[in-house]
């Protein structure tokens, strides 16, 4: 029997895909979540076999949780499932320690099927997304860049975006002129879209 862990913050999903799983023979859901921050303890609670994981939930994101269980409980094996088919997000989940990632519209099936490959310690990951995150490489931002794109995309003002993440103003232009140059951009904005839809923020 593989015990599993679902993490999804949507209840009406989150109790959907409980309900899938706990149909087949194979699998037994232990425990749910709603948040990024609850998966650790109820992991070590639990003890799950495998961790379905959202990418984006309140508290922390799914890749941070990803983390916390690689470091703290190396045993749960990790499968991220997402809406969102970002090559970005595909590297960062296999670099959190994810063993794989699938979209939400896969057929029940399918997931089940990837369900079991990942407890089994096979890596599993959406064809297209693999070609797609191998397309488009790897991000090319710094962890600084990220940081100051991502602040800008709700705080335009270069004063302002200095002032909260204590630079200064010449340090926040050329960031963002460096991470404009990298992503092929016309502005700021247009390099946090690009970043946004790529996963890389």
């Amino acid at each position: 029997m593989i015990r599993v862990l679902v993490a999804e913050d949507q209840a009406l999903l989150r109790g959907a895909l409980c309900e899938i799983l706990d149909r087949d023979p194979d699998l037994m859901v232990v425990a749910q979540c709603s948040r990024g921050d609850e998966v650790l303890d109820q992991a070590r609670h639990h003890a799950p076999d495998v961790a379905l994981l959202d990418i984006e939930m309140p508290g922390s994101s799914g890749l941070e949780a990803a983390e916390e269980l690689v470091h703290h409980l190396p045993a749960v094996r990790i499968l991220v499932l997402t809406v969102f088919g970002r090559p970005g997000y595909v590297h960062r989940a296999v670099d959190a320690g994810a063993l794989g990632f699938l979209l939400k519209d896969a057929p029940p099936v399918e997931l089940i099927r990837a369900i079991k490959r990942t407890a089994a310690g096979e890596r599993v990951i959406d064809p297209a997304l693999a070609l797609n995150a191998l397309e488009r490489g790897r991000n090319p931002l710094t962890e600084r860049e990220r940081e100051v794109l991502a602040l800008s995309r709700t705080e335009p003002n270069t004063a302002e975006l200095a002032s909260a993440l204590h630079l200064t103003e010449g340090s926040v232009r050329n960031i963002i002129s460096m991470s404009i140059q990298k992503l092929h951009a016309n502005g700021r904005a247009q390099a946090a879209l690009i970043a946004e839809e790529n996963g890389w923020l």
